[in-house]
């Protein structure tokens, strides 16, 4: 379309310059006619060489020189047409070699105007598609190592399970049987999960209420755990919370020697959904300064991934409690 406008109204120009000189309607007509269907014909040309071949930065005087030859064979081919076609005698002829420059000047013009649009248009072509493919890479790069990271976290607390049910299996079989039970459960319910999905927090409470009654069989009277919601509709990636909680309970159980409680509370301010994980540990005994663990790494890389932000997590010590506090920005 807008080459179409830009080829009417050059020709147009052409006609009009051609009868202010005092040439006929008919001698400017074909004049412009052939002379522009020609140069629209090599600007046309021009285009589609670009399309398949566009030069490197250091090889534009090539465009150039091509320019250059176009521009020659289109004077060449319009001064044959014309001087065949019109029979204008000496005058016409004469009028057409002294505007040879003119023409030659005007056509190289037109030819290289073109020949740069087409370069700066088929560039940023392939500069999107460039981008366009460095972002599904980075989007499948993302999923692998997100796919990468649940697939090390089932595992780790897979293997902690099995462990137990093998030492209860001889000296508290029904305790075994319990939680094979609520381990069968547990693990349907993650098979069944869309891991890119976002789900309601009761939802994902819910789930982790499974994963605390399976250690509860593990560590009977000495595990209890408190959850307050106080939100509403909010929302975060599925499976988030139980390796966050897996830690508090390695902290907590692994390096004291009482019972312990697990407070997990859920607020929202500012748009974003506030998720505190406190567990009480041995100053003495614990280590949680030392590292955060796979758990904690694991869900902060996660978070990283998911908001391309690396604030989302923080850990803090407050007299005997290690306290892990996560952002979830809510749409």
């Amino acid at each position: 379309m807008a080459f179409g406008a830009w080829w009417w109204t050059w020709a147009t120009l052409h006609f009009v310059v051609l009868q202010k000189g005092g040439y006929s309607v008919p001698v400017s007509f074909f004049d412009s006619l052939i002379s522009n269907t020609l140069l629209g014909c090599a600007g046309l040309l021009v285009t589609l060489t670009l399309q398949y071949y566009l030069p490197s930065q250091n090889k534009y005087t090539y465009l150039l020189a091509f320019c250059a030859v176009l521009t020659l064979l289109w004077l060449a081919v319009t001064r044959t047409l014309l001087l065949s076609l019109l029979e204008e005698g000496n005058e016409y002829k004469y009028f057409f070699s002294q505007s040879l420059v003119i023409r030659g000047a005007t056509g190289f013009l037109v030819i290289g105007c073109m020949a740069l649009i087409s370069v700066l248009w088929y560039t940023l072509q392939d500069q999107k598609e460039t981008d366009k493919r460095r972002t599904e890479a980075d989007a499948l790069a993302k999923e692998a190592e997100l796919n990468n990271l649940r697939q090390q976290l089932q595992p780790h607390f897979l293997f902690n399970s099995l462990n137990s049910i093998n030492a209860l299996v001889v000296s508290q079989p029904q305790k075994a049987r319990t939680m094979i039970q609520q381990l069968s459960e547990f693990l349907r319910g993650t098979l069944k999960k869309d891991q890119k999905a976002w789900i309601p927090l009761e939802e994902e409470l819910q789930h982790l209420q499974l994963y605390l009654e399976i250690e509860k069989v593990r560590f009977g009277h000495r595990l209890s755990a408190l959850v307050k919601n106080e939100t509403e509709g909010a929302r975060l990636p599925v499976m988030l919370l139980q390796p966050v909680v897996e830690n508090a309970i390695k902290f907590g159980l692994y390096d004291t020697t009482g019972d312990i409680t697990i407070s997990i509370e859920a607020t929202r301010t500012d748009g974003h959904l506030i998720l505190q994980i406190k567990n009480p540990f041995d100053a003495e005994t614990s280590s949680p300064k030392k590292g955060a663990g796979f758990g904690l790494s694991s869900v902060q890389r996660r978070l990283y991934l998911l908001f391309a932000r690396s604030d989302l997590l923080q850990t803090a010590i407050s007299e005997n409690l290690f306290i892990t506090t996560i952002k979830i920005p809510q749409s």
